[in-house]
């Protein structure tokens, strides 16, 4: 049985540590990798740069997408994921502090399946991502591989 990756895009430390304590104490145990930036992520998924020894065939079950980021921003990562073959249908969730209007617009007309504001409050956090782990990792039935 394979594992149920999480692929968290997100370039701030603090958050990245408490995405971490939030998947811990909503006791989600899913392997998690951590891209800094726009191009790690694309570099992970698609087995290119630091990430060209992994086998790009073994996707993530979910991808949780900050939008801003450094050397490629989170809409221009959901544009890359939507538009090829192996990862158009990954789940992909952005997770970000944004309000603005035009980020969320943008992000669900590019394809994201759902975008979640990130809560000040901890607490509120760690059920915002305890919640998102029970449906994207156990609730939800994953598309099928899509075909080449």
């Amino acid at each position: 049985m394979s594992t149920k990756t999480i692929l968290l895009v997100e370039d701030n430390p603090s958050d990245v540590d408490l995405t971490k304590r939030a998947l811990s104490k909503g006791h989600i145990l899913n392997e998690l990798v951590v891209a800094e930036d726009g191009q790690e992520a694309l570099d992970y998924l698609f087995g290119t740069g630091i990430y060209a020894a992994r086998d790009s065939a073994t996707l993530p079950t979910l991808i949780l997408l900050d939008l801003k980021l450094p050397k490629v921003d989170g809409l221009e990562v959901l544009v890359r994921i939507r538009s090829d073959s192996r990862t158009k249908r990954l789940p992909v969730v952005i997770l970000t502090s944004s309000r603005e209007e035009q980020d969320i617009a943008a992000s669900y007309d590019l394809g994201a399946n759902s975008y979640i504001r990130k809560p000040v409050d901890f607490f509120q956090f760690a059920e915002a991502i305890k919640n998102l782990g029970l449906y994207w990792l156990v609730l939800n039935e994953s598309p099928p591989k899509a075909r080449l």
